[in-house]
């Protein structure tokens, strides 16, 4: 786990992450009540991505930190009684949810960049990621057993998935934030492109993405253009973001 975080790469698959985690009626009601994707697009992937680096490579006092910087978070995020769809942030069927697409996502754009994990690395990496849940409240033995369980578990779980008005304004603002510099405006048409071609299929028709051949194919290749030279970019440059949070989280 600690190898394959540090990796940049997987960045590109946060949105499709928090597109499959919101997709959840549970998350999705409650980021859409709690969040601000309009004004502040970054700041769900910048606590995941500190959330993570930290578990992964970080140090006992990092891991303490970011625990309290999340419990603190999550305390006001629950649903007003008799209001549906029930929700609370501390609810370990849903960090089940969440720490199970931010490893199957990892894995997935990993992957594509990098030759295929033997079995022996694929089964120490996905138990590792267990933590990513029993950091908080997940109890461990809610992590299905095996890479098998958890893929029996996962294609139940995206089968079930739903999207409603809000969880799709969500969406929206995730894709067209408005109050952020021209920079990150700048880079969103790309940022949609990577997550709704990253997304299973009937998950985008969830959300009502559109997605055609000639798009799969110009994916394709920018994905065989990713694999050939993100690789062999410096580990400088690659592992840049793990050692920027890691450094935002200790100034703190």
């Amino acid at each position: 786990m600690a190898d394959i975080s540090r990796e940049a790469i997987l960045l590109a698959a946060g949105g499709r992450a928090i597109l499959l985690q919101i997709a959840v009626p549970g998350i999705g009601h409650g980021v859409a009540r709690h969040s601000d994707f309009d004004h502040d697009p970054l700041r769900r992937l910048q606590g995941t991505l500190t959330y993570v680096y930290a578990l992964a490579t970080g140090t006992d006092s990092d891991v303490a930190a970011v625990r309290r910087f999340v419990n603190r978070a999550h305390g006001p995020v629950r649903s007003a009684p008799g209001a549906g769809p029930a929700y609370s942030a501390t609810d370990p069927e849903l960090q089940l949810w969440v720490a199970a697409t931010l490893y199957e996502s990892a894995i997935a754009m990993y992957e594509r960049v990098y030759p295929a994990l033997s079995d022996a690395d694929a089964d120490a990496i996905y138990a590792e990621y267990a933590i990513l849940g029993t950091a908080l409240q997940m109890p461990a033995e809610l992590w299905p057993a095996d890479r098998s369980a958890f893929r029996s578990y996962w294609d139940a779980r995206v089968d079930s998935l739903s999207v409603d008005e809000p969880v799709r304004r969500v969406q929206r603002e995730l894709f067209s934030p408005r109050a952020v510099p021209v920079w990150i405006r700048a880079l969103m048409p790309l940022v949609r492109f990577v997550t709704v071609g990253l997304l299973p299929a009937s998950v985008r028709a969830l959300y009502g993405l559109h997605w055609t051949p000639r798009q799969d194919r110009r994916f394709a290749r920018l994905l065989r253009l990713t694999a050939a030279i993100y690789p062999r970019l410096p580990r400088a440059i690659r592992h840049a973001p793990q050692r920027h949070y890691l450094r935002r989280l200790r100034s703190h």
